[in-house]
């Protein structure tokens, strides 16, 4: 950037130097009748031309690469700091908000930087230099055009002061309607399905108005400048005129500084205008820099802390744990007094009705959101005292919405772990999906289309089981993740897991009582509250809730 505003200063100074030669051809050269003369200073106004117009193509040429740069740092720079966003902060801020930062905003920052290297360096010497000259050349004419260029200035200011919140507006208008265009992505199926499409429209079509609206009061308001500007500066015009006229009728200014003097007034107009140009883009890029200032500025809240360890023989422990999602705000607490421990290679089993904080607990264990008081430890240790890439390193996770992404199986499976082709199929046999896997041609390598909706909805879960099993995980977290699989290949995967998994503790969250039933450990929540825990024969006789469930989905104890 250095380099190019310099090769831009020299660029434009030539360019300053044009009139003045002109002048003083017109006024000292061509008196003199030597033809010699002429041809010397015309020759070194054809190389001030050929530096002024090189310097700028060059500068411009720079400066439109400098901007790139700085748009792929910047996206980089931006979607590492979302990758590593608490969900808190991600809640707050919303993911229609972050695709709109990430995309449109940092363009128009990208727009912005271009431009100002382009004309910030140009426009304000053209301006000052063009005054400055003229001053040398008539000081009489200089003062009739300054006498215009603050009431420029004050509008530039005015203009520039109500643009920036309007460009602010816009792009949270946009952020809605990214929302809205999401969402009918995500949903599209469903949305067929009920023949929503023109209801759909219409929510697009308010969102879509709503930028449109906004987008066009912010113009019109920038739009303002260039008018504003050719009426002030263009008066100034005619003062010269008049004031010039006089000049020369009485003989106290040669006609060449009043022809030299036009030129630079047309040049001090083009820099004016320019500068108003490069105000209306700054307005629109500061306002999206700042929204992107406000996602790099958030504090890591999910931060490793120094922590005593505890001397216990338990792998996973959740101590007297509560939390809300309002912390701080006076909300109810979600969960309340969570308690309880896990041996390695024990298994839990979590249930409740929905609402009642099952996958809440799992985010917690993962570190996702931190608790409100009380403590989770794995081994010993509080997971805040653990660093991420050590902690993360323990589990193998399958959500309840998990994702498979547009790639292969086998990238799917692996998932950056450079995991091997027999620990790949290891995964997938594990997992029961060898059966469907290996019926396509291409087995690992075959193709999944975005969210893998080119599978079954049993076929996606059990990759994504896979991808949890893959790395033979410390921890096991499986949250409501066989609620598509039949129940003869959910007893298989769980009969392979207690034969193969024997040494990892596992978490199993589930609507079924047949997917938890055998498990050491079995937790019932209601409301946030634990209201049973031990094993399905102990609950059956303990846990009215428990036994509720039992009888609606098995016919009675098993």
């Amino acid at each position: 950037m250095s380099a190019g505003l310099s090769i831009k200063f020299i660029g434009t100074i030539m360019d300053l130097f044009l009139p003045w030669i002109l002048a003083y051809m017109i006024d000292h050269v061509v008196p003199r009748e030597r033809i010699s003369f002429i041809f010397i200073w015309g020759g070194i106004m054809v190389i001030c031309s050929f530096l002024a117009v090189a310097g700028n193509i060059i500068a411009n040429r720079m400066a439109a690469a400098v901007s790139r740069d700085v748009a792929r740092s910047m996206r980089h720079d931006l979607f590492t700091k979302i990758s590593y966003l608490s969900c808190a902060q991600i809640d707050k801020i919303t993911i229609p908000s972050l695709i709109s930062r990430l995309s449109s905003d940092t363009y128009n920052i990208h727009r912005m930087v271009g431009m100002m290297q382009r004309l910030g360096v140009r426009a304000p010497i053209l301006l000052l230099g063009g005054i400055l000259i003229t001053l040398t050349l008539d000081a009489t004419l200089t003062l009739v055009l300054l006498a215009v260029l603050p009431f420029a200035v004050l509008v530039v200011f005015l203009i520039s002061r109500k643009g920036i919140p309007l460009y602010t507006s816009l792009q949270g208008a946009v952020d809605g309607m990214v929302r809205v265009v999401r969402e009918n992505a995500t949903g599209i199926r469903i949305i067929k399905a009920l023949s929503k499409g023109d209801f759909e429209k219409d929510r697009f079509d308010k969102a879509n108005n709503e930028v449109t609206s906004r987008e066009w009061k912010a113009n019109t308001i920038m739009a303002i400048t260039n008018p504003a500007m050719f009426i002030i500066i263009n008066l100034g015009l005619v003062g010269v005129i008049i004031a010039g006229a006089y000049l020369v009728n009485l003989g106290n200014t040669p006609p060449g500084v009043i022809l030299a003097f036009l030129s630079y007034f047309t040049i001090i107009l083009n820099a004016t205008l320019s500068i108003t140009r490069m105000f209306v883009m700054f307005s629109r890029g500061s306002a999206s820099g700042g929204r992107v200032a406000e996602v790099l500025a958030l504090p890591d809240e999910i931060v490793v802390q120094e922590m005593e360890q505890q001397n216990e023989d338990s792998h996973v422990v959740f101590d007297n744990v509560s939390f809300s999602y309002q912390q701080g705000q006076g909300g109810t607490e979600l969960l309340e007094g969570i308690s309880f421990a896990l041996e390695r290679g024990q298994s839990l089993g979590i249930l409740g009705e929905t609402g009642s904080g099952k996958s809440t607990v799992i985010q917690l264990l993962l570190r996702f959101y931190d608790v409100n008081s009380g403590s989770i430890r794995i081994n010993g240790k509080d997971i805040k005292s653990i660093h991420p890439d050590e902690f993360y390193a323990k589990f193998g996770m399958c959500f309840q919405r998990d994702v498979l992404f547009m790639d292969t199986i086998r990238e799917n499976v692996d998932f950056g772990r450079e995991l091997s082709e027999e620990e790949l199929r290891k995964a997938v046999r594990y997992a029961q999906a060898e059966d469907f896997v290996n019926s396509h041609e291409e087995e690992l390598d075959y193709d999944l289309s975005s969210r893998g909706t080119n599978l079954s909805g049993g076929q996606r879960q059990r990759l994504l089981i896979a991808r949890a099993l893959a790395a033979t995980p410390e921890i096991l977290i499986l949250d409501d993740s066989s609620s598509a699989l039949d129940y003869k290949t959910d007893a298989n995967l769980r009969r392979t897991l207690r034969e193969n998994f024997s040494n990892t503790t596992t978490i199993i969250v589930a609507q079924r009582i047949s997917s938890v039933m055998h498990s050491d450990h079995i937790m019932v929540l209601e409301n946030g509250r634990i209201i049973g825990y031990g094993t399905h024969n102990e609950l059956l006789k303990t846990c009215k809730l428990y036994g509720e469930i039992s009888e609606s989905q098995m016919g009675g104890p098993f």
